[in-house]
Parts: structure tokens; C-alpha cells; sequence
């Protein structure tokens, strides 16, 4: 696909008085998500040893969907998640936000989400209004601090696989779909237990699905769960269509949490 130029350092100041009235009991109890327990479950500060800021992410949680009178999402209402190539050496099959490194050019974390969106989804950051951030979450493995930001498309536009060898699919995940029950489950691997869920048959699990479950709780959107049954991560990923690396061998070990 042939996509149009990014706008460095523009649309970066958070606007969530311009959030759907359906995003605003999320927006206003945003500081709440880092502490959800799936959220928590997946961060890694006080058991690594904390990264200097210069090594720091950013990821964009875009939320699509129209405003409407109502509280509830509208039944398109989406986000957007990338599946990462096979072929990446770190967090390599993973479902994942659009998102990577801040780098030194980049004014802001937003600026920096936006950026990364644009490069591995051909994203238009002014169809974005970027609503709120959340406080870093620590990646279990090494330590990075990631920054979340939540954004609204408020004009979605065409988007797919701008960068092949960063991310091999694009696609949305429709919110009705990830709080579904059917689609929940938790797994477990090397004394680790998570959050996840089924998206077109790919499995959705640690840092990615931490925050969706936490998103979901947050603004009520979540549904009652089976959170007493724990699968096996290996098995669980080895019938979906991730085609991740078995953790369980030495050198997968510091790619387990992205």
C-alpha cells in the first residue's frame, strides 16, 4: 500500500474533551487501569532493574468507533492491533498496539505512539485525537518502560502492513468480541499466569492483553469471565495462528513478556 507522508511533532496535545461520551468513564478513571491486576500482572517495576529513559516505548491504543448518545460502545466500536512478524527478533508472533522506541527526534511520548503507528500501519496521525496517557508499564523481561497512549480515530482511514518486517498483519479487534467470555481465558507458563484472548484465532497475552483486560474493567465494558481456569501458554499458542517461538527454550526466555 502506498501511504501518504507522516507530520512529525503535530496532533500530539491530549484532548479528551473530544472523546466519545462512550470512552469518557475510561478517560476519566485512566489513572485506575495501572493498577488493575492484569495490568500489574504484567509489570515488571521493583523485580528488574529500571532501564534509563532514553530506552523507553510508546504504544497507541486507538479506539475506533462514531460518538452517540449512548454510554455503551457502538457495535463497530474497535481497536487497532498489529500481529508482529515471525521473522523479529524480539516479541517476534506477538499480537501487538502499533508502537516502538521513542526516539530522540520525538517531542512526546504521544508524538513518538503516533510515529511508530504511521510506520508499521500507514496510520494518519490527524485522524487521531489522542485522549489520554496512561503511567509506564514495565516490561516484565527487561525492564523498558512503555508509555500508553489512548487515542480515538475519529476519522478512520485506510491502514495494513506499511513495513512488512515489523508487522505482517493489521487488524481491528472489535470491543464486543474481546469482552466476549467465549473469547477470555487465562495462561500460564514458568510460574507466570495472564490474561488473554482469541482474536481471529490468534492469542492476545501478556503486556497487549494485560491492558486490554484492564481497559475493559476500567470502562465497564468487561463481562463475567472464567478467570479460575489457567491453559497452558506453549499449548494454547502452539493451536493459534501467532507462529510465536516455544518459550521454554533458553534463548526465548528474554522475549517472554512483551
Amino acid at each position: 500500500m502506498d501511504f501518504g507522508p507522516d507530520h512529525p511533532g503535530q496532533n500530539i496535545d491530549l484532548r479528551p474533551q473530544r472523546a466519545p461520551r462512550w470512552m469518557r468513564r475510561l478517560i476519566n478513571g485512566v489513572d485506575g487501569v495501572y493498577h488493575h491486576r492484569d495490568v500489574r500482572s504484567v509489570d515488571a517495576r521493583g523485580r528488574t532493574t529500571p532501564r534509563p529513559a532514553d530506552q523507553s516505548a510508546a504504544v497507541l491504543m486507538l479506539f475506533s468507533g462514531a460518538d452517540h448518545l449512548q454510554a455503551d460502545p457502538p457495535e463497530d466500536a474497535a481497536v487497532l492491533l498489529t500481529h508482529r512478524s515471525p521473522s523479529m527478533r524480539s516479541h517476534s508472533g506477538q499480537i501487538a498496539f502499533p508502537g516502538g522506541r521513542i526516539d530522540p527526534t520525538d517531542l512526546s511520548p504521544v508524538d513518538a505512539a503516533l510515529r511508530e503507528a504511521w510506520e508499521e500501519t500507514g496510520l494518519d496521525r490527524t485522524t487521531v485525537t489522542p485522549v489520554a496517557t496512561l503511567e509506564p508499564v514495565h516490561i516484565r523481561a527487561s525492564g523498558y518502560p512503555v508509555h500508553p497512549v489512548l487515542g480515538h480515530w475519529h476519522t478512520p482511514g485506510e491502514v495494513g502492513v506499511a513495513s512488512p518486517a515489523e508487522a505482517d498483519d493489521v487488524f481491528p479487534a472489535y470491543l464486543s468480541d474481546l469482552a466476549d467470555p467465549r473469547n477470555r481465558l487465562m495462561v500460564g507458563w514458568a510460574g507466570w499466569t495472564g490474561p488473554a484472548f482469541t482474536i481471529n484465532d490468534y492469542l492476545v497475552w501478556g503486556f497487549t492483553a494485560g491492558l486490554l483486560s484492564g481497559l475493559l474493567h476500567q470502562a465497564g465494558w468487561e463481562r463475567p469471565w472464567d478467570r479460575e481456569t489457567t491453559l497452558d501458554l506453549q499449548d494454547t499458542l502452539a493451536k493459534s495462528r501467532n507462529d510465536e517461538p516455544r518459550y521454554s527454550e533458553p534463548d526465548n526466555r528474554v522475549r517472554f513478556l512483551r
